[in-house]
């Protein structure tokens, strides 16, 4: 018999709020950032926002993962060290880490999660990673579903976390240079200028024309909300939902769509189980669509397709909505029977190629009349297809309170000798009591749906009836007023008892000394401080250069991707069986500085150079 395993969905969060309501919409675990050294690095948190957050989670049996993950400099480790013992010290349940400093420090027992910033796309790696004390990994996004799946039989012992949904970075995480070497901010140090959304022109190594003013580099975003069983079956225990830049909305709408949709296969795959405690009623209906989106693509999981770039536009496009029918002076109708309202976003593509967007202004039976600041629509041709970018009474709805979390409890009364107990017994377990001395009498009146009411009355907690068992001999009397301080005595109980029973994951024995993958590293090793390197020496590595951040290299790789501007194009020797315009591509920004585009066929790879 298989044993049972945990499934996390993890969620983002910018600010406790958002961690909260993540939760409330069906999280088992969110990630956030402290005041310093991670990723997103305008998604700081203080030790007491993290700590709020933390107890609230906690409730639930839901998990806080504190980002920790850029490279450090070296008068930063002491202060990073502190941090993470801040961080242990208030309920912290892992640290996401990139820099390998930080296995050279004094830690406390604290779980370690090595961030997709670590670059984590090979077996090797895992396996290392592993060894030296990390207990999950975040696997590169660009990884295949077949790939997954010969890191977990190799490394069976390992959890996967695996992102599911949002922005994706054209190049492999942890090795992009480009905002860095450009205008001086280091996407390692969680300060990404966002060079691939910028507008190119493309040569070839002749001199032609390929593209003009486009976004070759931008990506859609992910949206593997059909993938999840594939994934679950591959051996990913987490799956990580993109955004702590996010808004609420965001972080609620899309929490829910997958909440709903692993909820689905749990209930009929018994070998997995809900890593945290409750269920969660809504008073919307989840649609992903209708969130922040450049459009959706699975990215690499099941092959290379069309679908993974947004050449015409780096925004917002939003959810398909039919194509226009007719278009007038500030109004057009569109094909369909979707709903519009007053201050919806709508945009389209004109035939250059250009976004247009526009807000509602009133929607009358089937023409839609649109904010015009000209006086006048630009003609907009038949057939072309219409986005909506903000809903704005679906905004309006998740602006509200939109969901309630519940954790079951079943309830029993049975009498004692000097009076009466009260238990209730949580999904995980858990029991808390409360006595209550009383003399018994007989009541006048029959008791039982007033003893039932009484302690039903859980509204103002986090808990819900799901069973009521009364075990009394007789009728006996009891006050309401004395139910209702029973009940409030056993819950009170109750929460003690979870949070005593509550365990976090320990950390793994390091200080190891097995040999890495590689015996030279190079600036693509992020290696930016003292410890880091004393990290790498130990561990079997002859020679360690510094991090780019620290020293340019002339004529680096500035990015590594599994997206291919040639495939794009159609003229991958692989898939379209021809090399059309001859390589090295050369990506041109508008300020004439310019970037050498190779084509690494062997790996099916491309990389972005100085």
């Amino acid at each position: 018999m298989k044993q049972v395993r945990d499934i996390e969905l993890l969620a983002p969060a910018k600010n406790p709020e958002c961690g909260i309501e993540a939760i409330k919409h069906g999280a088992d675990a969110v990630y956030i950032g402290a005041d310093s050294f991670g990723a997103r690095a305008a998604a700081g948190n203080s030790i007491e926002d993290i700590a709020r957050l933390v107890e609230y989670a906690h409730n639930y049996y839901a998990r806080v993962y504190v980002t920790v993950n850029t490279i450090l400099k070296e008068e930063e480790l002491e202060t990073a060290q502190k941090l993470i013992w801040e961080l242990y010290k208030i309920g912290v349940d892992a640290i996401l880490v990139q820099d390998m400093a930080i296995l050279q420090m004094q830690l406390p027992p604290i779980a370690l999660h090595a961030s997709t910033q670590a670059d984590v796309r090979s077996v090797e790696k895992v396996r290392f990673l592993a060894e030296a004390g990390f207990s999950r990994v975040v696997l590169a996004r660009e990884l295949s579903l077949d790939e997954i799946i010969a890191i977990h039989n190799a490394c069976p012992d390992v959890e996967l976390e695996c992102f599911v949904h949002g922005a994706l970075c054209v190049s492999y995480s942890g090795q992009c240079y480009a905002s860095q070497y450009c205008f001086g901010r280091s996407a390692n140090r969680g300060e990404c200028a966002q060079f691939c959304r910028l507008p190119f022109s493309i040569t070839d190594a002749e001199g032609n024309l390929l593209i003009q003013e486009k976004f070759p580099l931008s990506l859609r975003d992910m949206n593997r909300l059909q993938q999840i069983e594939k994934l679950l079956d591959a051996g990913v225990v987490s799956f990580k939902i993109e955004g702590r830049l996010k808004d609420l909305t965001y972080v609620k709408n899309v929490t829910a769509a997958y909440r709903k949709e692993i909820d689905k296969i749990l209930k009929r795959r018994v070998e997995y189980a809900r890593a945290s405690s409750g269920f969660v009623e809504y008073n919307f209906e989840p649609q992903p669509e209708k969130s922040f989106n450049r459009g959706f693509t699975e990215y690499f999981l099941n092959g290379r397709d069309n679908s993974v770039w947004s050449l015409d536009t780096p925004k917002a496009v939003g959810e398909p909505m039919g194509r226009v029918r007719v278009c007038g002076r500030n109004w057009l109708t569109i094909t369909g029977r979707k709903e519009y309202h007053n201050g919806d976003g709508l945009c389209f593509f004109s035939k250059e190629g250009k976004l247009h967007g526009y807000r509602v202004n009133k929607v009358d039976v089937n023409r839609i009349y649109l904010y015009v600041e000209s006086g006048q629509l630009p003609y907009i041709e038949p057939g072309t297809e219409v986005f909506r970018n903000s809903d704005a009474e679906f905004d309006k709805l998740l602006q509200k309170e939109s969901a309630d979390r519940r954790i079951e409890v079943a309830a029993q009364l049975h009498e004692t000798e000097n009076g009466f107990t009260l238990s209730y017994t949580d999904e995980n377990g858990n029991t808390g009591s409360a006595q209550l001395s009383i003399a018994k009498e007989i009541a006048r009146t029959e008791q039982y749906n007033n003893i039932c009411n009484q302690i039903s009355k859980l509204g103002n907690t986090c808990f819900a009836i799901s069973d009521i068992n009364i075990d009394l001999s007789d009728n006996w009397f009891i006050p309401s007023s004395k139910l209702t301080e029973l009940r409030r005595d056993a819950i009170d109980n109750l929460i003690q008892v979870r949070k005593d029973n509550f365990k976090r994951v320990q950390s793994k024995q390091i200080g190891t000394n097995h040999p890495y993958i590689q015996k030279e590293l190079t600036y693509l090793g992020n290696v930016y401080n003292s410890k880091a390197k004393e990290f790498y020496l130990n561990h079997s590595v002859d020679v360690v250069a510094d991090a780019f951040e620290k020293k340019i290299t002339q004529g680096a790789e500035l990015m590594r991707c599994r997206h291919c501007i040639r495939y794009m194009l159609g003229e991958c020797p692989k898939y379209h069986k021809k090399t059309g315009h001859k390589a090295p591509f050369y990506l041109r920004l508008s300020d004439g500085q310019s970037f050498r585009v190779d084509f690494d066929c062997a790996r099916c790879e491309m990389t972005v150079s100085i």
